[in-house]
């Protein structure tokens, strides 16, 4: 009966196949068990298509970048050192393997981009918050 009540981890196939069947516009080149997903993303007719990367790292949480357009100097939410997007703060959600990229971190990029789009209109970032200790990364 436990091996019935068992999460799957979510191997890079089962990764993979999620991708290709919400975001076939992606494509994915693996690196063992790490996988980088790039493609475009068309949020509203009014805004540019983002060409957007996300590596797949296992138990590691997601690295999710935009590759162009380019963006401002210091957006919001976003950790400077590796040039990434924060989607998420870790007190709300737990990253691990069994999640699918498909399913969590696509629907926040896309949610990302449009609060950032609405943020360089209106200098607003209309998004959830949690606030931050500035212990960890350069945010």
């Amino acid at each position: 009966m436990g091996i019935f009540n068992k999460k799957k981890k979510a191997n890079p196939l089962v990764q993979i196949g999620a991708m290709k069947s919400k975001f076939p516009q992606f494509q994915s080149k693996q690196k063992g068990d790490n996988i980088v997903f790039t493609g475009n993303l068309f949020i509203k007719p009014e805004l540019p298509v983002y060409n957007v990367s996300v590596e797949y790292r296992g138990n590691l949480q997601p690295v999710v970048k935009i590759n162009s357009p380019a963006l401002v100097d210091r957006p919001p939410h976003f950790y400077h050192s590796d040039k990434s997007l924060c989607l998420y703060h870790s007190d709300n959600f737990k990253w691990s393997a069994n999640k699918l990229i498909a399913k969590e971190i696509m629907q926040w990029t896309v949610a990302w981009i449009y609060f950032y789009e609405y943020w360089l209109q209106t200098g607003k970032w209309i998004a959830p918050e949690v606030s931050h200790n500035s212990e960890k990364k350069d945010e």
